[in-house]
């Protein structure tokens, strides 16, 4: 019953205070949600229902690098498996050797996203900001044009295998082969790669237990003293949740005190998150807090790709901000006028600092990183 009251606490699912143990799964299609109790199913666009058909192909196509414009870059390119869906570097490489100025993330859970990417409100399904990678110019990711569309679709249907499967995920469209299908097949894949299989779920289901460091992490995980809760408390361990059962869902985007490059709160030119979108000053450097699932192995972290471990990361955090002494972004982030008010210095001994790390780690999920389900399809 503790674990019950505690995931309805942390968890924000209200009153619920039912077992903890895996709940029936839920179909919808010929598609079965198997989920945990205290996990919703996730928003799913009318449009674009979950089948096995589809997943199927997009699983395919996500791991296939004739998608891109020049047939070397695959989405899997830039989201390993291995690496939470992440890439493991500080900035992906497109397909043209360009730089993304941004962290890839992992995809673990992504279908319960209120949001996509790092700061842009506007993107609210998996569909929408697959154009950002595919059709994007700056910078060059996919790199599909109007130049190249007709061959990207002709490698596809050259391959009776591939057109197959096509026909099969959408059976009700003369002319399967196209981007809109591709998109819909790839969301649908993304939707189901689902994460709640770590020692910490497990735990919460009783099935494993936690050593004494992780159960002290967890307390100060969720405790007033380190706060990291209050923007890594849902079941997807953020604060942008949006699932069947959401009545209200908040898109909210936080200033952590990485850079102060003027004294005013700037951040580097290339890249100042929300106020891009919003032109709000208050925006200046305010980025989504990414999910913590499978955070051990999606490093090197933030926005910026710019803290390379967990301890970097708490470090920073337990400072206030960071401070970069030198350099062209130097400035004292910790001092930052739209710095969130969350973000405040933190008294943590060296001890309490690796139980938090420890309860981090419990938050991996073997299966989901390794297992046949999510693994690439074999490509000829």
């Amino acid at each position: 019953m503790i674990r019950a009251v505690l995931v309805a606490a942390v968890l924000g699912l209200g009153g619920m205070t039912g077992p903890t143990t895996m709940a029936a799964p839920q179909a919808t299609g010929d598609w079965v949600w198997d989920l945990p109790a205290y996990v919703p199913p996730p928003r799913v666009p009318d449009d674009n229902p979950m089948t096995v058909a589809k997943v199927t192909l997009g699983r395919r196509l996500f791991h296939d690098p004739r998608l891109s414009g020049n047939g070397t870059l695959a989405c899997s390119g830039c989201h390993v498996q291995a690496l939470g869906f992440a890439d493991g570097r500080a900035h992906p490489v497109g397909a043209t050797g360009a730089v993304v100025r941004r962290n890839a993330q992992g995809l673990a859970n992504v279908a319960w996203r209120a949001s996509l990417t790092w700061a842009n409100p506007a993107l609210v399904t998996l569909e929408a900001q697959m154009a950002v990678p595919l059709y994007g110019t700056d910078p060059v990711e996919m790199g599909v044009t109007d130049a190249n569309r007709a061959a990207v679709l002709d490698r596809f249907r050259a391959d009776p295998e591939v057109v197959a499967g096509f026909r099969t995920a959408f059976p009700d469209d003369p002319r399967p082969v196209s981007f809109i299908s591709i998109i819909r097949a790839i969301a649908a894949y993304q939707r189901s790669l689902i994460s709640f299989d770590s020692r910490y779920d497990r735990w919460l289901q009783g099935r494993a237990d936690l050593t004494a460091a992780e159960r002290r992490g967890h307390d100060l995980f969720f405790g007033e003293r380190a706060e990291c809760h209050h923007c890594h408390g849902s079941f997807n361990f953020d604060d942008q949740v949006a699932h069947i059962l959401s009545r209200v869902v908040e898109r909210q985007f936080h200033n952590t005190g990485l850079y102060n490059i003027d004294g005013e709160g700037a951040y580097p030119a290339t890249d100042r998150g929300l106020i891009e979108h919003t032109g709000l000053a208050a925006d200046m450097g305010a980025f989504r807090a990414p999910s913590l699932r499978n955070v051990a192995v999606t490093g090197p972290y933030m926005h910026d790709g710019g803290i390379d471990t967990l301890d970097a990361v708490l470090d920073t955090y337990a400072a206030g901000g960071r401070l970069i002494p030198s350099g062209p972004d130097a400035g004292d982030g910790r001092l930052n006028r739209w710095k969130s008010d969350l973000i405040v210095r933190i008294e943590l001994s060296p001890t309490e600092r690796a139980d938090i790390v420890a309860f981090l780690k419990t938050l991996t999920d073997e299966r989901f990183l390794s297992g046949p389900t999510n693994s690439p399809h074999q490509i000829r």
